[in-house]
């Protein structure tokens, strides 16, 4: 194993232990995610060696790629990038543990017919687009209990919370405000009855005030593995 990849786990681990802290949280409340988009396999195997076990892709082909390049390892595979309804089919197949990216209700439908074949339910997440950012997927925040309680129409999809990819700042103190209108969202639904105890939210220049607001899944690449190949 690089030492520097080690190295970079040790301290991310160390530092979402303070984020905890700060907040009157356990390190065991946050759940690191590895975004493997563009590394290669072998690192992948070395960051699991150093004890991440969630990895997410973004596209569904190299995902498909890592997947089996991997298969020896029990690699729980998540899925954050925007998905397309006709790969919908292909998501449900691969056998993801958790997709983040549920942002309409034709895929809501389609991923439960899909995932109703299988005879497995598979978990989810619904993104929502927190900054109403035009180049951003998700759901706009005011459509967001219509798409949840659509959800109640289907039984092969469970949704288990929310996620937003919120602006980018220099400051990642900016950041907070989007944070927290995630959580406040998932706090609404909770008050209308829903279970979603997953909050996705948080990458590497910003994870630690998304873990301050409430995050349980924090989504780091290039602070692990450096910065990406184009």
């Amino acid at each position: 194993m690089s030492t520097r990849l080690a190295d970079n786990v040790a301290l991310v681990r160390q530092r979402i232990s303070s984020a905890a802290s700060r907040c009157g949280r356990t390190p065991e409340d946050i759940r690191l995610l590895a975004v493997s988009k563009t590394v290669g396999a072998e690192a992948v195997r070395e960051a699991f060696g150093a004890g991440i076990t969630d990895f997410a892709e973004n596209r569904m082909q190299e995902a498909a790629e890592k997947m089996a390049a991997l298969h020896d390892l029990p690699i729980k595979w998540h899925f954050i990038g925007h998905l397309q309804t006709n790969k919908a089919k292909a998501a449900v197949k691969a056998g993801f543990e958790l997709i983040h990216s549920i942002d309409s209700d034709r895929l809501l439908f389609e991923l439960d017919r899909q995932a109703e074949k299988t005879g497995r339910p598979q978990r989810a997440l619904i993104e929502v687009n927190v900054g109403g950012e035009e180049s951003k997927h998700g759901v706009a925040k005011e459509a967001f209990m219509k798409l949840l309680e659509e959800s109640k129409k289907i039984k092969s999809i469970k949704i288990e919370g929310l996620m937003a990819i919120p602006p980018f700042f220099e400051d990642p103190e900016y950041a907070r405000p989007f944070f927290r209108r995630l959580r406040a969202l998932r706090d609404e639904a909770q008050r209308a009855g829903y279970s979603l105890p997953e909050l996705s939210m948080g990458m590497s220049h910003d994870f630690e005030m998304a873990i301050e607001e409430g995050a349980t899944i924090i989504r780091l690449g290039t602070i692990l593995f450096g910065e990406r190949k184009k």
